[in-house]
């Protein structure tokens, strides 16, 4: 290999270790994903409890392994609600998988994993200090120094739901670290592929979610353009690569199907509020 080309590479491994800034996740985080995935699919359970929350009903399991011990969230739902909406584990897997295709880093590592003879996804337990709910319920209030930081992140979760149509977010699952990164948990009822998931987002000026107050939409203000810029190049194979078989085609194609809605979105809030408000 040439001087010039070594260059070239080191400079460009560089840029890939560096995680863009809306990440989540610090760098460490994202270099011990692969261990962290292996440690769910391999690690002794130790022990085990039901959460005693969700209609999912998850179990906390506690991990063992080489020394490490660790929790994490494991649920095995797999179920048809009618209209149109499927509560499935499967989705925990695509989600975290969707999430470090696109470089969102921000849903823990989730594999599938047996447990008490049924497969389901389990998760690692994202390890925070306050939930959205504990924020607003409490009125903790965010430093100043992370405000701007926390109000980013609330666009890009709404970009994130979007995306993959997941329209049953809660507070609970907006989750804070003690210097205010935001984690994301429970997507076992994303990945919508009726007709009006495809049509509409849900958030957005013509989003599906409306305030209860006076139904005015919850808008995207604010996105990275790189996450924006990834989330547009995406297409189908890359995508089946990288959920399969945890998404069908056909929710697949809903998804690619969201990525022009969001495209579409973007430069309407551009179009209102000008691309250097919107874009950073």
């Amino acid at each position: 290999m040439k001087a010039q080309d070594i260059i070239v590479f080191l400079i460009s491994a560089l840029v890939l270790a560096v995680p863009p800034v809306f990440s989540q996740f610090t760098a460490e985080e994202i270099a011990e994903r692969p261990q962290w995935e292996e440690f769910l699919q391999t690690a002794e359970i130790i022990g085990s409890e039901p959460i005693g929350e969700g209609v999912t009903k998850p179990w906390k399991l506690f991990l063992k392994k080489n020394g490490m011990e660790r929790k994490a969230a494991w649920k095995n739902i797999d179920q048809n609600l009618g209209g149109g909406v499927m509560d499935s584990w499967k989705y925990e897997i695509a989600a975290y998988r969707l999430d470090k295709l696109i470089g969102l880093n921000m849903v823990p590592p989730a594999v599938e994993r047996e447990f008490k003879g049924k497969p389901g996804g389990l998760s690692l337990w994202a390890e925070s200090k306050y939930s959205l709910l504990d924020v607003m319920e409490q009125g903790i209030k965010i430093p100043a120094s992370a405000q701007k930081q926390v109000d980013d992140m609330k666009y890009v979760y709404r970009l994130w739901a979007c995306l993959i149509a997941n329209d049953d977010p809660t507070q609970q699952n907006i989750k804070y670290t003690e210097d205010w990164r935001t984690i994301l948990i429970d997507h076992s009822r994303a990945f919508r592929s009726d007709r009006e998931y495809s049509q509409r987002l849900v958030f957005g000026l013509n989003g599906i979610k409306k305030t209860q107050a006076d139904s005015k939409p919850f808008l995207i203000r604010r996105v990275p353009r790189v996450l924006l810029e990834r989330i547009k190049a995406l297409d189908f194979a890359q995508i089946k690569q990288a959920v399969d078989p945890y998404l069908t085609d056909k929710e697949i194609r809903a998804l690619l199907q969201r990525t022009k809605l969001i495209d579409a979105e973007i430069a309407a809030m551009i179009k209102q509020s000008g691309e250097s408000q919107v874009l950073y």
